[in-house]
């Protein structure tokens, strides 16, 4: 069974950062690229983040980038969200997913992700 597990979340501080992790399970994990979304309330979910598994290269929403790094640890099927200098409008639910198609075109259309972790609670407070 595929199973994805979000871990990391909470309340912090604006400007502070924040580690959210996601455990990977029932799959070779090596063969799938892995995105972070999220979805603030009265909003529509967005893509975050994703790594490739062909060669590390990272993909990031314009919102995010130079401030949230996706990475991986193949040893431990892990993927990290290492979110710095956030700000209350990252207030939001977190989710990592598999990404089940070739990293071709946008990368970060939800439809293009079939297994979801449950989610997890991030909070900026300013």
């Amino acid at each position: 069974e595929v199973q994805l597990v979000e871990s990391g979340g909470g309340l912090v501080q604006a400007g502070e950062s924040l580690r959210l992790s996601c455990a990977a399970s029932g799959f070779t994990f090596d063969r799938y690229a892995i995105g972070w979304f999220r979805q603030a309330p009265g909003k529509e979910r967005e893509g975050v983040a994703c790594i490739s598994n062909n060669d590390g290269e990272s993909f990031y929403a314009n919102s995010v980038k130079g401030r949230f790094t996706i990475s991986t640890d193949y040893a431990q099927n892990m993927v990290y969200l290492q979110m710095n200098s956030v700000k209350p409008e990252d207030t939001a639910v977190y989710y990592c997913a598999r990404r089940n198609l070739p990293l071709l075109g946008y990368i970060l259309h939800q439809k293009d992700y079939d297994y979801w972790g449950q989610g997890i609670q991030v909070t900026v407070s300013s």
